[in-house]
């Protein structure tokens, strides 16, 4: 057994301390200089959303009004961070183009259309010194591009001919790994672009290793192992040979930079497989930390895990945030951390010891066989969590349930272990709250950094886990049968999906689902062999593997590439500059190896390396990752907590937004079921701006939560909005393009009451930008 005793943060020595005390200074304040722009996803290096201006105040938010707006021009649904250098404001729009447009009018002023596959979230900006060069650099099909912030254009000479790939450089064969980039966009530090990744969260995914490129080159500068190899810092928190096939640990969410003391802090997710630990024994460093990094190099400063081995999914993804407070008499520079599992974990930026003392309680230990879940967890003793951590029958939703159905739930609750920390069990079903998707995510936390307050805009998501599953090892002859759709599936994308359609629904050619009703192998390979009407005939393709392709268009399995956009052939009007990125950016790669033959459900997988010692049957949750009854919990469902830090209290805490259905039935404040993808500004003259799922962006006093204004958009929104200035005024730009989504929104709410869902037509989707009315 590997069950020792956790790291859970690592002080730097005294003479370290000492040194940056002298660099810095005691009590160093965030800089508060990058809080006047939005050049950053997030607003700026330290993400905290907050921005010094004068203009819209307390007491006049409430004559906002629109300034202008700029359609989508699609049916897509967007989660873009606009972010404003001088003039000009960067959008995704139209199909996945990024487009430049003036500040102060919305007008176009470059488009670089079908940038399909791109991260969705936002965009980094950087620029030279002289600023004769500056370029925006995003991921994309899991390769990293630069576009020339000027004139759209590609820059060609970044990488190799404008592209990097992400797959590179991981320490697998890069043709196997299926995934490698993330949604959110990295951050900009000096002259390096810093990346996590989104690897997959199965068996043997890929390990979601952080790395740093040079803005200029694209060069790979440094890469920190999260799942440590030999001789590193946390090797022995595994088994001896787990980081030849352990996934995840990855930073899919937001990365922090103190630009000042050139630390990068990154939020860390769980090991693979999200749900079983027996080839993972170990509390599994970095697993679930909060991790310094120096953002130079990529060394180890400290690190805390806030989940020891991990079996929820409780990733961190949540932006830290660095605030300064007043502790025990003096200055201290903190960060806080908040959680999937509710809990904001407050640290010493510098040490990462935390500024209240955190406890190991004992949590309850898993049933299943091999299973060695880690005895304790840590509690934070000061600092209140900001969502609910337990339900009980008494937590029933009083709305969009019949009498029945409550009394059902009231009787499952009462019968079964819930709370944080209760495994799944292949003998019960499990409850937990927040759940594997609430709590903290991206998006959701804010601060006022030198007054030590942060704000976590949170949701109470339940997961509902069904009794745990074992899928023993494929036979031979199933794994041959496997191997033989994952041939098929490399044919069929360079020959056939062209003309066939990705899902195999058609396109220029007809549909290829109903295929095996029609022909028989041997008549299907004629057909190929020799041809027929418009299609070509493939005289070259074996016997094996006309098989193979037969298989895989015969088979239900997915083809599980997707790229963010609509099909490329859309139409993009306005001042289009380029399209498609660099050459080759958009090719769709074929994933080779087990991967390839691998699709999302009950079955058993990736196989582990030969010679590896690891349990031979595998353990999974029932399909649909226990996200199916969100409506089953009493409201709020969404809030924002206010935390004044240097006290570790809660300053207050409001529902975000109230649901109309509910409110049919009588409820105020209820909050909003899945609020997951929203967001906040907070700026110096008291305002927090917050949007909402139900489709509002809120303005309150940062002091008491109180309800300053509202405004109702004509579509749902997602992603962060933005803040910026033209002479001294301020504008809000606000992404709104998403449908809304009212009362419990399963398919039984929808055939029962087709209205709940109060879905507008996503066309109208559009960015709005809000300010005061021009003085007269």
């Amino acid at each position: 057994m590997l069950k020792k005793k956790p790291v859970f943060y690592t002080k730097l020595s005294g003479a370290v301390i000492l040194l940056l005390l002298l660099i810095y200074g005691c009590g160093d304040s965030s800089q508060s200089n990058q809080h006047t722009s939005w050049r950053d996803y997030g607003g700026g290096p330290d993400q905290s959303k907050y921005v010094i201006e004068d203009d819209i105040t307390k007491d006049n938010v409430n004559q906002l009004e629109v300034a202008w707006t700029y359609p989508m021009g699609d049916s897509r649904v967007y989660q873009w961070n606009p972010i404003i250098i001088d003039t000009v404001m960067y959008v995704l729009a139209k199909n996945s183009s990024l487009v430049a447009l003036n500040t102060k009018t919305g007008k176009e002023i470059w488009i670089h259309a079908n940038l399909r596959g791109i991260a969705s979230r936002g965009i980094n900006y950087w620029e030279s010194k002289d600023k004769k060069d500056r370029r925006l650099l995003f991921q994309m099909n899991n390769y990293l591009q630069a576009i020339d912030a000027a004139t759209g254009k590609s820059i060609l000479t970044f990488g190799k001919n404008g592209l990097v790939d992400l797959k590179e450089g991981l320490g697998y064969d890069p043709e196997t790994v299926s995934r490698a980039q993330s949604n959110t966009p990295g951050k900009v530090f000096e002259n390096l672009l810093l990346l996590g990744g989104a690897p997959g969260e199965n068996y043997v995914s890929t390990a979601g290793h952080l790395r740093a490129y040079d803005v200029v080159t694209g060069k790979l500068a440094w890469t920190f192992h999260t799942v440590p190899q030999p001789g590193e810092f946390g090797y022995d928190t595994w088994p001896k040979d787990a980081y030849k096939y352990i996934g995840g640990v990855n930073t899919w969410g937001e990365i922090t930079v103190d630009e000042k003391r050139g630390i990068a802090y990154y939020p860390l997710g769980s090991p693979t497989y999200d749900y079983y630990g027996g080839d993972r024994i170990g509390s599994n460093l970095f697993g679930n930390c909060i991790l310094a990094l120096d953002a130079r190099t990529g060394k180890r400063l400290w690190h805390f895990q806030t989940v020891h081995h991990d079996l929820w999914d409780y990733d961190l993804a949540a932006a830290p945030q660095l605030i300064t407070v007043d502790h025990d008499g003096k200055k201290v520079d903190a960060v806080a951390v908040a959680s999937k599992t509710g809990f904001l974990f407050v640290l010493n930026r510098e040490t990462g010891e935390p500024l209240w003392p955190i406890e190991e309680k004992p949590v309850m230990q898993s049933d299943i066989p091999g299973e060695q879940s880690w005895p304790t967890q840590p509690f934070p003793t000061v600092v209140p969590p900001f969502n609910r951590q337990k339900i009980t029958s008494a937590d029933v939703n009083p709305y969009f349930l019949s009498d029945s159905e409550r009394k059902e739930w009231k009787t499952r609750l009462d019968t079964v272990p819930t709370g944080l920390f209760v495994p799944v069990s292949m003998k019960r079903e499990t409850f937990s709250i927040p759940g594997a998707v609430g709590g903290a995510s991206w998006g959701s936390t804010a601060a006022i950094p030198d007054k030590g307050i942060v704000f976590v805009r949170s949701v109470d998501y339940p997961s509902v886990y069904g009794k745990v599953v074992k899928i023993s090892p494929p036979s031979a002859e199933e794994k041959a049968a496997k191997e033989r759709v994952s041939g098929g599936r490399s044919i069929y994308t360079t020959t056939c999906q062209v003309c066939h359609g990705a899902d195999k629904k058609g396109g220029v050619g007809p549909e290829l689902l109903t295929l095996k009703s029609k022909l028989n192998v041997k008549e299907f390979q004629f057909l190929v062999n020799n041809g027929k009407g418009e299609m070509p005939a493939f005289a070259t393709l074996k016997e094996d593997d006309i098989k193979n392709l037969y298989d895989y268009i015969t088979s239900n399995t997915p083809y599980n590439y997707r790229l963010f956009g609509a099909p490329g052939n859309m139409k993009v009007t306005g001042p289009v500059v380029d399209s498609g990125g660099a050459p080759g950016g958009l090719n769709q790669r074929v994933v080779k190896g087990p991967a390839a033959s691998f699709s999302f459900g009950l079955e058993y997988g990736i196989p582990y390396p030969d010679g590896i010692d690891a349990p031979s049957d595998r353990y999974f949750i029932p399909p649909g990752w226990g996200l199916a009854f969100p409506y089953i919990v009493s409201p709020p469902w969404s809030t924002i907590t206010a935390y004044d830090l240097n006290t570790g209290t809660v300053k207050w805490q409001i529902p975000i937004g109230t649901d109309k259905e509910a409110a049919k039935l009588g409820g105020k404040n209820t909050g909003m079921l899945r609020a997951q993808r929203q967001s906040m500004i907070v700026t110096s003259t008291g305002v927090l701006f917050c949007t909402g799922k139900d489709g509002k962006i809120y303005a309150f006093d940062v002091d008491n939560g109180k309800e300053l204004w509202s405004y109702e958009l004509p579509t749902g929104t997602e992603g962060i909005p933005s803040m910026y200035e033209i002479n001294g005024k301020h504008y809000i730009v606000v992404c709104a393009s998403s449908p809304f989504k009212f009362g419990r929104g399963d398919e039984k709410a929808a055939a029962e009451a087709p209205s709940s869902s109060s879905t507008p037509e996503t066309s109208k989707g559009s960015y709005i930008v809000f300010s005061l009315p021009d003085k007269k």
